[in-house]
């Protein structure tokens, strides 16, 4: 489609009055086009679903705006650090299915939504701006896209009022019922936590050693083990200038089925990595495909394929596909999808030949979808597809059951952060953290703290479990084993994570009358006032105790509290009278409460 005779409207003078603008869930949303219809569906107390149609071909702007009121953050996929109220003099950004997405939320200081919405534009790649305006008082969203004549784009847009985590639910439910994005299945492994090789190992990597370790993962309570970068020929550097083949090195994992099946006996399933799009001179593939790899990474040392070719995208699921039917991993680990970024917006090659697909995102889900039809055809739904480096928006989950995170080693403020973000939006699959790791030195208290920051996500973590220290063993024996306990709670329960500019200060997860409260800083927890009966607070700071404040009607409640080791220090009746009450509950530590009577009058429970 030709659209380069279509300027961008409301730009450059984003404030301008359009042609059309209607209101909906106190927001504006103006499209000045004349050749886009722009239609409010439906309204009610819950939000507002509002249809732009093309009626010949264009490239449309939407803005969507409101009153700065007490407006203090904005949250959207890829905030990362930066979650304030900037100024409306943003860059464009693309979002697609290879990053972020078209989803925002703007909120006030008590944590309350004034502007949640999101485009089905979750696929396609999309221009993305955003910014408060202090001449006109306002803040904007502004959504720029290529429209095809008869086609539309919806937009769906949450009621203000509610918590930024209500109203990202509301959205997620949205986003699952687009057409093809119905989640993957998840295997009962995928939610089990991960042991991989990536840091404990490194590319010197060999099977011996993995046996070893993953004996003593399975102890631990692991359920997998990623092989991680070094199992493949020409797997050991320098960069990654000798990566495209894909086949086990034949001196480090001479049998790599007999390795896989040697792994499963220890009672971990299996999982292999790939960064399928990583084309490295030293390579033999390099001499065939480096022609549909004109893009250089200098910082990978080696050349990316383009997905937007059909060949490519053959090639890769064929090399998937080869991969599982040869030695039957229980699992692919997907890298480096992000490079695929390097050809967002680039020009076409001189011959595209059929099967070229313009669209970044587009031609990534096609490639996504053919690998899980493949892989899927081969192994079933007892299989894992893993996702990550910033493919991890609302519509990976049609293409991934797993979802990590960009990498952040040994930062557990990161982890939780990116892990939490991804969460609040995913429609299904299980969301893992990236991996964690900390030196022999670390004390319990700071081993601890690695494991809290992946809290409320599948753990992976990356340690020479051999040389572990005795106190590092217990503590992460002690926290896989809680994880395993709560993991209901943690995975499948409903956030409340608090502000998103505070980087989710305390989390509440809850599931029936199950709740767990991980603190991450030193401020009261406000325990539940509806009817829960176990309720474990996690201490994820270095205070020594915890403040708790209680609004609702005395319990007395039974209180079991922990150390980062997971030694008992405290098993004693507790009156959870209104008001604030100081818990013992070591640094890093955890605090159990489990209600053993309702109310009671003067000392006496009833």
């Amino acid at each position: 489609m030709d659209t380069s005779q279509h300027q961008p409207t409301l730009d450059p003078a984003p404030w301008a009055d359009a042609d059309h603008s209607v209101p909906a869930c106190g927001a504006r949303i103006s499209v000045d086009c004349p050749a886009v219809t722009l239609t409010v569906q439906r309204e009610d107390s819950a939000g507002a679903d509002l249809v732009l149609t093309a009626d010949a071909a264009t490239t449309v702007t939407v803005r969507l705006d409101v009153p700065l009121g007490e407006a203090v953050g904005y949250w959207h996929p890829e905030a990362g650090w930066e979650r304030t109220v900037t100024a409306d003099l943003t860059p464009w950004r693309t979002v697609s299915l290879v990053r972020s997405a078209p989803v925002g939320c703007l909120h006030d200081a008590a944590g309350h939504a004034l502007l949640a919405f999101a485009a089905d534009r979750t696929i396609a790649e999309t221009q993305v701006r955003f910014g408060a305006s202090a001449q006109h008082g306002r803040f904007g969203v502004w959504l720029r896209f290529p429209l095809a004549a008869d086609r539309s784009c919806r937009l769906r847009l949450v009621a203000p009022g509610g918590t930024v985590a209500s109203a990202l639910r509301r959205l997620r439910v949205w986003l699952a019922g687009l057409p093809s994005a119905r989640p993957l299945p998840v295997p009962s492994f995928g939610r089990t936590p991960v042991y991989s090789t990536r840091h404990s190992l490194g590319r010197a990597v060999n099977a011996t050693e993995v046996e070893q370790e993953a004996v003593l993962a399975a102890e631990l309570g692991f359920g997998r083990l990623l092989l991680d970068d070094g199992w493949q020929r020409r797997g050991r550097g320098p960069g990654y200038a000798g990566y495209g083949d894909w086949r086990p090195s034949p001196t480090r994992f001479p049998d790599l089925a007999a390795h896989v099946r040697a792994v499963r006996r220890t009672g971990l399933r299996q999982v292999l990595w790939i960064a399928p799009l990583l084309l490295g001179r030293g390579s033999a593939a390099h001499r065939t495909w480096a022609p549909f790899a004109p893009h250089r990474a200098r910082h990978l040392g080696c050349r990316i394929l383009d997905p937007r070719l059909a060949e490519v995208r053959l090639h890769v699921v064929e090399t998937c596909r080869a991969l599982v039917t040869a030695y039957q991993p229980d699992g692919l680990r997907l890298d480096f999808l992000n490079e695929a970024l390097a050809y967002s917006g680039a020009r076409p090659p001189a011959r595209p030949g059929a099967g070229y697909i313009a669209d970044l995102g587009q031609a990534m889900a096609r490639m996504l979808a053919d690998i899980r039809g493949a892989l899927r055809a081969a192994r079933g739904d007892d299989f894992l597809l893993e996702l990550g480096e910033g493919c991890t928006g609302p519509a990976a989950t049609a293409y991934g059951n797993a979802l990590r995170p960009l990498a952040s080693p040994g930062d557990p403020v990161a982890d939780r952060i990116r892990t939490l973000d991804i969460a609040l939006l995913a429609p299904g699959g299980a969301v893992h953290s990236d991996l964690l790791t900390w030196d022999r030195e670390a004390s319990p208290e700071a081993v601890a703290r690695q494991f809290h920051g992946a809290l409320h996500a599948v753990p992976q973590l990356s340690v020479r479990l051999a040389e572990l220290p005795a106190a590092q063993r217990e503590v992460l024996a002690f926290w896989l084993a809680t994880w395993r306990r709560l993991s209901g709670v943690l995975l499948g329960g409903h956030y409340e994570p608090g502000r998103p500019d505070e980087l989710y200060p305390q989390v509440l997860a809850a599931l029936g009358n199950r709740r767990v409260v991980t603190s991450y800083t030193d401020r009261p927890v406000r325990l539940p006032t509806d009817a829960w009966r176990s309720l474990s607070i996690v201490n994820a700071t270095t205070a020594s105790r915890v403040l708790v404040e209680v609004s609702a009607p005395p319990r007395l409640v039974r209180l079991r509290s922990h150390d980062a080791r997971g030694e008992r220090c405290q098993d004693a009746s507790l009156p959870l009278t209104p008001g604030l009450h100081e818990l013992d509950v070591p640094p890093s530590g955890l605090c159990t409460l489990t209600l053993t009577s309702g109310l009671f009058v003067l000392g006496a429970a009833r």
